[in-house]
């Protein structure tokens, strides 16, 4: 009897365990999902950008160089909000560090190259939507230049700043990052936007705007 609640405690302990690594697996698999996505709907090519969501003190991210048509749970890289970037993260794992460490309340990270995002954000030091839902969700778009001989070392900085008063922001030339306290709402924040590019780019072309 008196190993008893030792055998009791320890199947709670193990029993404790099963919720989180449900959600473990649900987060990794839901990752993989929106990345996925990212690439179907045109914000990627087959192996640009980079995703990640956070885990308690860990976060999951896209490996270097991993084609999203291919890509699996299995293939996602371990990183932990102490500094600590697991074998064969993304480029990019520095940056998304960053941002996690400066809003504790961002549970996912998106980066896209959205290409009406892009080309319409190549001269100008903001992007301000010209269309209602754009103007509704976020009315001012900021625009990061950073040289590209110099972006290892200064985009974690930059954009981890910018982004913990915004929900997304453009590196000129280079692509879009998008944080929210879901990777459902950084998808909707980046589809949202590559939405009013175009619409902008359209009105241009019509001569509307």
């Amino acid at each position: 009897m008196a190993g008893s609640p030792a055998r009791s405690d320890a199947a709670g302990s193990r029993l404790s365990l099963i919720p989180l690594l449900f959600a473990t697996m649900n987060s990794k698999d839901d990752l993989v999902r929106h990345y996925h996505w990212l690439r179907q709907y045109g914000l990627n090519d087959s192996h640009s950008g980079n995703a990640s969501v956070r885990d308690s003190d860990s976060l999951w991210i896209t490996p270097t160089g991993c084609c999203a048509d291919t890509l699996s749970s299995g293939d996602l890289v371990e990183c932990r909000l102490d500094g600590f970037i697991g074998k064969g993260a993304s480029m990019d794992a520095r940056l998304h560090l960053a941002i996690y460490q400066s809003n504790p309340e961002i549970c996912a990270v998106l980066h896209s190259h959205g290409p009406y995002s892009v080309a319409m954000t190549m001269d100008n030091e903001e992007f301000l939507p010209a269309d209602f839902e754009g103007q509704l969700y976020f009315s001012r778009v900021p625009v990061l230049t950073i040289p590209y001989d110099q972006y290892e070392a200064r985009s974690p900085r930059m954009v981890a700043e910018i982004l913990a008063d915004y929900p997304i922001a453009v590196v000129r030339g280079h692509g879009v990052y998008a944080c929210a306290n879901s990777l459902n709402l950084a998808y909707k924040w980046t589809c949202s936007l590559e939405l009013s590019a175009k619409t902008a780019f359209i009105a241009q072309q019509a001569g509307k705007i």
